[in-house]
């Protein structure tokens, strides 16, 4: 994926656009929709059941009074009669619908086995000013568009994206809390506006630690408001020291039910492709996609809860103080057990999760796992963990911050990879110092 660093006069300038973007209005067709799927009620859209006449392609609409444009992915082998999962995926700052499409929507249309209708909308001077609320618009008019014509499943639509693709993601999230399930925002900042921003919506960020474009304060920023939104339990993540090549993902305590909040920050700057180990961003070895699809797809398809969120957010403020950098407190040895489980397949792909689990009543500090991967099978993506090897028989060791496993406790880490998913490894083995 190529990808276009953003310039800090640039971000400033789309900072002051800002100042115009408010609003805009959800259709009454679509908020009909997202008031089914909340009230209980599976609500599956009027293209259910028709014959499509949408096309997988470049698609051109009319938004705001003006030509906009998308490009839309249709799962092969498309079902009239099956809800599908729909993702939008907004680009950066000077990128494209087709910078999106072409890197598989941040990596998740492999991971997707045709399950998910994809939708990568092409903004206004290659941006997301949302200026008078016109790109909220966009998103409402391409949702009517693609629900009227193809099967959706209304518990299941998402939105993600980088950097200015991040704020609009963030943007949807605080003003359309009722039609997406979930947001993941990637290095992103509050440049697209937040009408709204009250209700919970499950949500993800990830940011780098020293991001030279924006810091990781604003990402923080957008993470604490849905931590509020939410009813997480505050608290400050551990975030990985500059020079350990590691990232540290958290998942808030307290949530509630239906409405996770997930924090990710990697030692790197401002990129959607980080890859723990290296200094290189690279769109086929990062972790990035493999944890969104986990995040996204945790979500089963039926509503979520529907006890109303409080009418005032909660008194207490997020800490702000910085995160400590030193490795937690270090345990003795003990013995392990290292279980297996396939978590997605494709042709000619998997995705998959081992569990470390801490078998003594004593805590173990430091583990080993030997995974013998089947003939054909190879390790693209690991996160959570540290390889020696890609094919047959490949040894995973504890990343620097999650070698202590406490009395009966566990750790996970999970990989992509090629080959034949439905083929199981041969005996997994662990061991502990």
């Amino acid at each position: 994926m190529v990808r276009h660093r953003h310039v800090l006069s640039s971000i400033a300038a789309a900072a002051l656009v800002l100042a115009a973007t408010v609003g805009g209005a959800l259709s009454s067709d679509l908020r009909d929709t997202a008031a089914a799927a909340t009230s209980g009620t599976l609500a599956t859209t009027a293209g259910c059941g028709k014959a499509p006449t949408l096309t997988s392609g470049t698609r051109t609409i009319q938004s705001s009074g003006q030509n906009r444009t998308y490009i839309l992915r249709i799962p092969d082998g498309y079902d009239r009669n099956h809800p599908y999962r729909l993702i939008f995926g907004f680009h950066w700052l000077n990128g494209s619908a087709n910078s999106v499409a072409s890197a598989g929507y941040y990596g998740l249309a492999p991971l997707s086995n045709n399950s998910t209708i994809f939708v990568a909308p092409q903004g206004i001077d290659a941006g997301w000013a949302n200026t008078n609320g016109r790109d909220l618009t966009l998103f409402d008019d391409i949702s009517r568009q693609i629900e009227n014509d193809l099967c959706v499943d209304t518990t299941q639509r998402f939105a993600l994206g980088w950097s200015y693709g991040g704020a609009m993601s963030y943007a949807v999230a605080c003003a359309r809390p009722t039609v997406v399930r979930a947001v993941t925002v990637l290095s992103g900042a509050n440049l697209s506006g937040c009408n709204g921003g009250t209700q919970p919506v499950a949500y993800f960020g990830i940011h780098g630690t020293y991001d030279s474009v924006l810091n990781i304060s604003m990402g923080r920023s957008l993470r604490d408001t849905f931590v509020r939104n939410n009813g997480c339990t505050a608290q400050s993540p551990r975030e990985p020291s500059r020079g350990s090549l590691t990232h540290i993902t958290t998942t808030y305590s307290g949530c509630r039910a239906g409405y996770p909040v997930q924090w990710a920050a990697f030692d790197g700057d401002h990129t959607p492709s980080p890859v723990d180990g290296s200094s290189s961003p690279n769109d086929s070895r990062t972790w990035t996609s493999g944890e969104i699809w986990r995040f996204f797809t945790q979500f089963a398809s039926t509503p979520p809860p529907t006890t109303a969120p409080p009418t005032t957010p909660p008194t207490t403020t997020p800490p702000t103080t910085p995160p400590p950098t030193t490795p937690p407190p270090t345990g003795g040895p003990g013995a392990c057990a290292a279980t297996y489980r396939a978590v997605n397949t494709w042709p000619g792909g998997f995705q998959a999760e081992v569990t470390v689990a801490n078998t003594t009543a004593t805590t173990i500090n430091g583990w080993t796992v030997r995974l013998p991967l089947a003939d054909g099978q190879a390790i693209s993506s690991l996160w959570n963990g540290v390889t020696t090897g890609t094919t047959g028989v490949v040894t995973v060791r504890n990343a620097p911050y999650n070698g202590t496993v406490g009395a009966n406790a566990s750790t996970t880490f999970g990989f992509t990879a090629t080959g034949n998913g439905a083929i199981a490894p041969g005996t997994i083995t662990c061991t502990s110092p």
